[in-house]
């Protein structure tokens, strides 16, 4: 009965943890729209710099691959815009994931306010990024358009890999904003391994090429679920039922995630006031 009942209250705390995001929602889009204006403040360009730079590092990307490396085309896909599909998912992720490591230790006027409640902070710089990250599709539309590639109402699909993007990035914002807090340190890992998972994820590179087993075992990156999706939804044009067990595994280790995450930032909150 004592392990029934202590289940009972973890999960109505769980439960009321999300339910205060929802009923801040109005906080947090405010808060999102300052965190976007607070990166062009001082700047002549301001949002335009949104535009810019995925423009410059596609061209670049296309000047390097394209022209000088020659690399050909992906299923009689245009290399750029195979290449674009799978960044627009990545860089959302990273940016995500990054930003979020270090709202608590950047925000210490809002933590010690009595009530305030942090666990909105990672879902801020989350929706900052959706700004960022839809600019991105518009540029990788601009490329599917220009190269003469069909369009689908498949287009709409992606939506859906970036709700299983955005949950994957939250729960592990939320762990390594509160465990970045007690160790500073956590912010250095955090970069170090999303620059070793970019490689690590089939973005520059067919995970065809790859030999059957090793192959198993890079499908395990739960951001391959995404990465593919999005091309998929962009160029390929599949159902993202037509991959069932990729899917069970992917929400399997996203719920895990989420949840300890949560449950993470949640008991070690009380003490942010003190350490900050």
């Amino acid at each position: 009965m004592a392990v029934d009942a202590a289940k009972t209250g973890l999960l109505k705390s769980f439960f009321y943890f999300l339910r205060l995001i929802y009923l801040q929602r109005g906080l947090i889009a405010s808060m999102a729209a300052r965190e976007l204006a607070r990166q062009y403040v001082g700047s002549v360009l301001g949002f335009i710099w949104t535009f810019v730079n995925p423009v410059v590092m596609i061209t670049v990307f296309w000047v390097v691959f394209s022209l000088g490396f020659k690399i050909t085309p992906v299923g009689n896909v245009p290399f750029i815009v195979w290449l674009t599909a799978g960044m627009a998912a990545w860089f959302a992720f990273a940016d995500m994931v990054s930003g979020s490591a270090g709202v608590i230790v950047g925000n210490p006027h809002l933590i010690k306010k009595t009530l305030f409640h942090a666990q909105i902070l990672p879902v801020v710089k989350v929706a900052a990024c959706l700004v960022t990250h839809g600019v991105f599709v518009l540029v990788l539309l601009f490329l599917i358009v220009f190269q003469g590639l069909p369009l689908s109402f498949y287009f709409f699909q992606s939506l859906y890999y970036l709700f299983c993007l955005v949950i994957l990035a939250l729960g592990l914002g939320w762990a390594f904003s509160a465990l970045n807090v007690f160790l500073r340190d956590v912010g250095q890992i955090v970069t170090v391994v999303l620059q070793m998972g970019f490689w690590a994820t089939p973005i520059f590179w067919d995970i065809s090429i790859m030999p059957e087993g090793l192959r198993a075992v890079f499908e395990l990156n739960p951001m391959y679920y995404v990465v593919q999706g999005y091309r998929d939804s962009f160029i390929g044009f599949v159902p993202f039922w037509s991959r069932p067990w990729e899917g069970l595994w992917f929400w399997s280790l996203t719920a895990v995630f989420f949840i300890c995450g949560a449950l993470i930032f949640k008991n070690l909150k009380p003490q942010f006031a003190d350490v900050l």
